[in-house]
């Protein structure tokens, strides 16, 4: 697929776009005025950029150890309420370039961890001003703590139980909302892979450079 390609011209990147929208359009519809800001900002924001019908390009597709667990997060998907964008993305999954995001990774979050942007500055469709996407987790991973300068981010899970800060188990369909510079950790089931879909609002510099790095440990602040 090359860089002359336009959404319309790709339907299986579309019909996933979609699927964002309805995600953010109709589900976790309730929530504070913050949460039901931040879902209008991603439509709208999602919306200027499907109409303007942006270039498609072929990143190649690239794996990570986690991936191996994809398959069946998507399996899960498709059996829960999260099936149509578990569906959608099952089309595009050979397409999709997993990544890590940090310069500096532990070995043991390298076998459990990646992200995948599906739109976005580095996204197979291009925007500037939104990042969607999807993060998966291996069973039993820490995600340590983390914050982002300048981004809202909103979580969304699509199959498996995991929790944030420690304050409750999320099951498919719920919606998370952290604002630019709230720290947060995951930790997920110790059963099944957990895939959740994303979203970032922020501007545009931001976006294109977000620079992530995950807090020092309390350990490893106290020996500095």
């Amino acid at each position: 697929m090359g860089a002359s390609v336009r959404l319309t011209d790709a339907p299986d990147w579309l019909y996933l776009l979609r699927e964002f929208d309805a995600l953010y359009r109709y589900g976790s519809a309730g929530g504070s005025a913050a949460i039901r800001g931040h879902r209008k900002r991603v439509r709208d924001r999602l919306s200027a950029a499907m109409a303007k019908n942006p270039a498609v390009l072929s990143n190649g597709g690239e794996t990570k150890p986690v991936t191996a667990h994809f398959a069946r997060a998507l399996d899960l998907g498709e059996r829960g309420a999260m099936q149509g964008m578990a569906r959608a993305l099952r089309e595009v999954r050979d397409s999709l370039t997993w990544e890590y995001g940090y310069e500096k990774l532990s070995k043991s979050l390298a076998q459990k961890y990646a992200y995948c942007e599906v739109l976005g500055p580095k996204g197979p469709v291009q925007c500037d001003n939104l990042i969607l996407g999807f993060v998966l987790f291996a069973p039993s991973t820490t995600y340590p703590q983390h914050s982002h300068s300048d981004i809202e981010e909103s979580y969304i899970s699509i199959a498996g139980a995991w929790s944030e800060n420690n304050a409750a188990v999320f099951a498919p369909g719920s919606l998370i909302l952290n604002r630019s510079g709230d720290e947060h950790r995951i930790t997920t089931g110790d059963r099944d892979p957990c895939l959740l879909a994303y979203a970032w609002c922020g501007p545009a510099a931001r976006l294109a450079a977000p620079d992530m790095k995950l807090t020092a440990t309390r350990k490893a602040r106290a020996r500095s």
